[in-house]
């Protein structure tokens, strides 16, 4: 199963020693790009998953329907194994549930659930958490959830920044407990927190949002992190890109004139142009 190969791919990064860097990937092009220059892995996140699909910042506007979907798109594209930034699970422990469901049958490789409040509560400009009760019952959902066990489920915290180191811990401990595969922080500060949590947990680590004290790949191997984020250039860039170009048509430039754009050998690689033109040989009988 295809599916299961790349999910068993994320699983041997987790249970390796080595530290890498996920490609940030967003929809079909991005994938393809992101395999073809050795990533690993890719990073799906929710925040780039609101802006490639809506045009929204990330603030749940998104749906898991909207998630899944631009997931498949992404499966179909390339055997990049994809991490899911999967945000709340949707709703309650229920949600979460369907939420795996519909993620690893859209064909991730590995999923994340975190226990902050979304959306954010009425009249509240803070970032909340839920309770440790409520954040325990969606990891155990989310695993309940998952029908092949190669699926990589993650437990996923920000209360590093939200609320005390000491909380951090209290609920990477009990979410490791519950049987997820790895655990995710984000708000680490300093190699002290780094290593605190690190001490007081045993399961593969994900660190999202490091400052620069924490990018040391070698370092961070030593603490059992495994996947370390580096946030989402690519779609800023594409961005810039794609305004900065419709901005010089926009005020006069011929196209031929234009710069930064993709050469015919690249956007030929992108669109898998060989491999099309041989499957019009074999099945519509056309020459190559």
């Amino acid at each position: 199963m295809a599916f299961r190969s790349r999910r068993e791919k994320l699983r041997s990064i987790l249970s390796g020693s080595a530290c890498i860097h996920p490609g940030s990937v967003y929809d079909a092009i991005s994938i393809r790009i992101a395999e073809d220059l050795g990533f690993p892995i890719g990073m799906f996140g929710g925040s780039v998953a609101s802006l490639a699909v809506l045009g929204d910042p990330d603030i749940t506007l998104i749906t898991l329907t909207e998630l899944a979907e631009q997931m498949r798109r992404m499966s179909r594209a390339a055997e990049l194994p994809v991490l899911v930034d999967a945000d709340h699970g949707y709703g309650n422990a229920l949600n979460v549930r369907r939420t795996v469901q519909e993620l690893e049958t859209a064909g991730a490789a590995g999923l994340t659930i975190e226990d902050t409040l979304l959306p954010a509560a009425f009249g509240e400009a803070r970032t909340q958490l839920i309770s440790l009760e409520e954040g325990v019952g969606k990891m155990k959902a989310a695993l309940d959830g998952r029908s092949d066990p190669s699926l990589v489920i993650i437990g996923r915290t920000g209360a590093a920044s939200i609320t005390s180191l000491d909380d951090t811990i209290r609920r990477a401990q009990a979410y490791e407990a519950t049987g997820v595969d790895a655990l995710f922080f984000t708000g680490i500060k300093s190699r002290t927190d780094l290593e605190a949590v690190a001490a007081a947990t045993h399961l593969p680590i994900v660190l999202g949002g490091a400052p620069e004290e924490l990018n040391m790949l070698d370092y961070l191997a030593t603490n059992r992190v495994r996947i370390a984020l580096q946030g989402h250039a690519p779609i800023s860039a594409a961005t810039q890109a794609v305004y900065d170009t419709l901005k010089a048509l926009r005020e006069g430039t011929a196209p031929k004139h234009l710069k930064g754009l993709a050469s015919s050998e690249l956007t030929n690689r992108v669109m898998r142009d060989a491999d099309v033109k041989a499957r019009s040989a074999n099945f519509l009988g056309l020459k190559k």
